[in-house]
């Protein structure tokens, strides 16, 4: 089965930026879409970015300023944060659509193989 783990995150300035990556093992990212989600303290967790065969979808506040993007060769999807808000302090998962053919969905619970997160503290 394959295992997602995040890293590349860290304590980051206002307006900074990091890159988060995603690596699988035990496996290939063979998943038709990938994701990032969040969780701050106290809410729920949210979709950041999806990366699909139609291209890519930022649902929430990050258009613009976050990009998703994914190397199937080297098992690895990434997300580029520039512009960095104090807001944008959350745990950064990433996630695997559980279905062969990918419907559109942002729904955490159609993504599975969640790796452990990644803290991202961003500070004003």
């Amino acid at each position: 089965q394959v295992q997602l783990v995040e890293s590349g995150g860290g304590l980051v300035q206002a307006g900074g930026s990091l890159r988060l990556s995603c690596t699988a093992s035990g496996g290939t990212l063979s998943s038709p879409a990938m994701a990032w989600f969040r969780q701050a303290p106290g809410k729920e967790r949210e979709v950041v970015a999806v990366i699909n065969p139609r291209g890519t979808a930022y649902p929430g506040s990050t258009k613009g300023r976050f990009t998703i993007s994914r190397d199937n060769a080297k098992n690895t999807v990434w997300l580029q944060m520039n512009s960095l808000k104090s807001e944008d302090s959350a745990v950064y998962y990433c996630a695997a659509f559980q279905e062969t053919h990918y419907t559109g969905s942002v729904r955490d619970t159609d993504f599975g193989s969640w790796g452990p997160g990644t803290q991202v503290t961003v500070s004003s």
